[in-house]
C-alpha cells in the first residue's frame, strides 16, 4: 500500500478538483437557469396582466354596479388558472381589491409599497418576497374607452427556489454527476499512474532524499559542476563552482548568462555535441572544461559543464618551461664560468696578464649588456630570466641565440598573464633548439624578436634548423603529435595554440625544409 500511497494522493487531489469544478459549474448553470426563469416570468406576468386589463368584462365591472364588480373575481380566477399565475389582483383607483385568490381580502384596500407608479399609467414589473416566497409581479394600468385610467391589474408568478430548481433538474443533475464522477475518477487514476511512472515509482520522501544526496554529492566534488536546461536556466551549481568563479548565494533557476555573462555552456545546446578538455577563459579564470549535452530518450534537455582551475597545471607548465630552464641555466652558467676561470688561469700561468684582464673585461661587458637590455626593455622578470637562460642554454648546445635589440615587452594583453608567455616562448625556443639535432650546419642561430605598441604585440622565433616536413605542417598543433617519437612530447605546441586562442591572437608558421622555421604570434592589445 505504501508503494501506491502517492498514486492515491494524486488521484484524490485530482478527483477533488473535478468535483469542485463540477459543483462550481453546476452553481453557475443553476444561477443562469434561475435568471432565465426570472426573465421568462416577467414576460408571462406582463402578458397575463395585459390580457386581464384589456378584457371588456373587467373594464365594465370596475365602473359598473356592485353585482358587476363582484363578477370580476370569477373572470380573473379563470384566467389565473389557465395561465398558471399564482395570483391576479384587480384594483380600482381607490386601491380596493376587486379580485384575489384569498376571497377574504376582496373588498379590502391594498397597501403595497410598489403599486404607486401603476396608478400613474406606468407598466412595469418588480420582484418581491412574500408569504409564498419570491414572486415576479407585473403592474398594468386598466384604461377605459375614453383612455382614462380606472384601475390596475397585478399578475404574480412565484420564482422557483434553489432547492426547487434542483428537484426540477434532479434527473439531469444525477446523470451528469454520475458520468462526471465515473470518468473524472477514471481519468484521475490514469493521470496519477502516469505521474507515478514519470517519477520512477518513487514516493515524495524518496525523491527529496535523492535530491539532497545529489546536491551533497555535487558539492563534495573537487571539480566545478554547472548544469542548465533548454531555457538556459541553471539547474545545478555546486559549491566548488561558486568558489572558483566567485559566485555567492542561490543561483538555481536563474539565467546562466545573468550569472556568468561570458559563459560558453549554452553553445552545447546549439551544436548538440560534447566538447572535452577545452581550455576556456571565464570570469578571468583559466579553466579546462568538459561540456556535454544532457539527453533523455535521445532528446536534449540541457547541458552540463565539469571544469577545473588550470592554475596548478599552468604552474606545472611554467616549471617545465621556465623554472626548469632556470635550473638548466644555472648549470650552464656554472659550466661556462668554470671554463672562463680555466681560461683566465691559463693566461695568467702563461704570463699573459694583460690578455687575461682584457678577457675578463670582455666577458663582463657582454653579460652586463644583455642584462641591461633585458632589464630596460623586458618588464616581466619571468620572461627576462627565461630569455637569459635560453641564451646560456644555446651556448651549451652550440646555438647562437640573438635577441633583437629593438624588442620591447611592457604590457601583457588582456585574457593572458606572464605564465602564458613563459609557456609560449619556452616551448618555441626549445623547438628551435630541437631543430638542430640532426643538422650539421656550422652556424646554428635562433633569432628572437618581441615588438609591442599600443595596438599590437608580436612575437617571432626564427631558426635556421632543419625545418618542418610539409606533410606535418597541418598537424604540429594537434595534442600528442610529435616527430620526436617519445612519450613526453606532443604537448608543447598544443599548449601554445590553446594560449593563442584564449588571447584571441593569431599564429603563423613559415618553414622550408633544410632552411629553417619562423613562428610569428600576434595579439591585439
Amino acid at each position: 500500500m505504501k508503494q501506491l500511497s502517492i498514486r492515491w494522493k494524486i488521484s484524490a487531489l485530482i478527483f477533488f478538483i473535478v468535483v469542485f469544478s463540477l459543483l462550481l459549474g453546476g452553481m453557475i448553470l443553476i444561477g443562469n437557469y434561475i435568471h432565465t426563469k426570472e426573465e421568462e416570468l416577467q414576460q408571462r406576468s406582463l402578458l397575463t396582466a395585459r390580457t386581464v386589463a384589456e378584457l371588456p368584462e373587467i373594464k365594465k365591472g370596475i365602473i359598473g354596479t356592485q353585482k358587476e364588480r363582484q363578477s370580476i373575481n370569477e373572470v380573473v380566477e379563470r384566467i389565473r388558472i389557465i395561465n398558471g399565475a399564482d395570483y391576479i389582483v384587480v384594483l380600482d383607483m381607490e386601491r380596493i381589491r376587486l379580485s384575489h385568490p384569498v376571497k377574504q381580502l376582496i373588498g379590502l384596500k391594498s397597501k403595497g409599497a410598489d403599486e404607486g407608479p401603476a396608478f400613474a399609467e406606468h407598466t412595469y414589473t418588480s420582484k418581491a418576497k412574500g408569504e409564498i416566497g419570491t414572486v415576479i409581479r407585473a403592474f398594468v394600468p386598466i384604461m377605459s374607452a375614453q383612455h382614462k385610467q380606472i384601475g390596475v391589474v397585478i399578475a404574480a408568478y412565484k420564482l422557483p427556489s434553489f432547492i426547487e430548481v434542483l428537484l426540477t433538474l434532479k434527473v439531469e443533475i444525477i446523470l451528469t454527476a454520475s458520468l462526471s464522477f465515473l470518468f473524472g475518477g477514471w481519468g484521475a487514476w490514469l493521470l496519477a499512474s502516469h505521474i507515478k511512472q514519470q517519477m520512477f515509482h518513487l514516493e515524495p520522501h524518496e525523491i527529496a532524499r535523492l535530491l539532497v544526496e545529489r546536491t551533497e554529492t555535487f558539492n563534495a566534488m573537487h571539480e566545478g559542476v554547472i548544469a542548465i536546461d533548454t531555457e538556459e536556466r541553471i539547474t545545478i551549481f555546486n559549491d566548488k563552482a561558486k568558489q572558483m568563479l566567485g559566485i555567492h548565494g542561490d543561483v538555481i533557476g536563474k539565467s546562466i548568462r545573468s550569472v556568468i555573462p561570458d559563459t560558453h555552456l549554452p553553445e552545447i545546446l546549439q551544436i548538440n555535441e560534447p566538447i572535452y578538455n577545452k581550455e576556456l577563459q571565464v570570469r578571468n579564470l583559466n579553466i579546462v572544461s568538459n561540456r556535454i549535452p544532457i539527453k533523455i530518450n535521445n532528446k536534449t534537455v540541457g547541458a552540463v559543464a565539469i571544469f577545473q582551475d588550470r592554475t596548478e597545471v599552468k604552474k606545472l607548465a611554467e616549471e617545465l618551461t621556465g623554472v626548469k630552464a632556470f635550473v638548466n641555466a644555472l648549470r650552464v652558467q656554472n659550466h661556462e664560468h668554470m671554463n672562463k676561470l680555466h681560461t683566465i688561469a691559463g693566461l695568467i700561468q702563461l704570463g699573459h696578464k694583460e690578455k687575461a684582464l682584457e678577457y675578463v673585461f670582455q666577458v663582463t661587458e657582454e653579460q652586463e649588456e644583455i642584462t641591461r637590455f633585458l632589464s630596460k626593455n623586458i618588464k616581466d622578470e619571468s620572461i627576462s630570466g627565461l630569455l637569459l637562460s635560453k641564451i646560456s642554454r644555446g651556448k651549451e648546445l652550440g646555438v647562437r641565440v640573438t635577441i633583437d635589440r629593438h624588442s620591447q615587452f611592457k604590457k601583457i594583453p588582456k585574457h593572458l598573464d606572464h605564465h602564458d608567455f613563459v609557456v609560449i616562448l619556452g616551448n618555441l625556443i626549445e623547438n628551435a633548439f630541437d631543430s638542430f639535432k640532426n643538422s650539421d650546419k656550422p652556424h646554428k642561430e635562433v633569432f628572437i624578436s618581441i615588438e609591442q605598441n599600443e595596438e599590437i604585440l608580436s612575437l617571432s622565433i626564427e631558426d635556421n634548423g632543419s625545418g618542418i616536413d610539409e606533410q606535418h605542417k597541418e598537424r604540429i598543433f594537434n595534442e600528442g603529435f610529435s616527430t620526436k617519437g617519445t612519450n613526453e612530447r606532443g604537448i608543447g605546441l598544443y599548449l601554445v595554440k590553446q594560449i593563442v586562442e584564449k588571447g584571441n591572437g593569431q599564429i603563423c608558421v613559415k618553414s622550408e625544409q633544410g632552411k629553417g622555421t619562423i613562428f610569428t604570434i600576434t595579439f591585439e592589445m
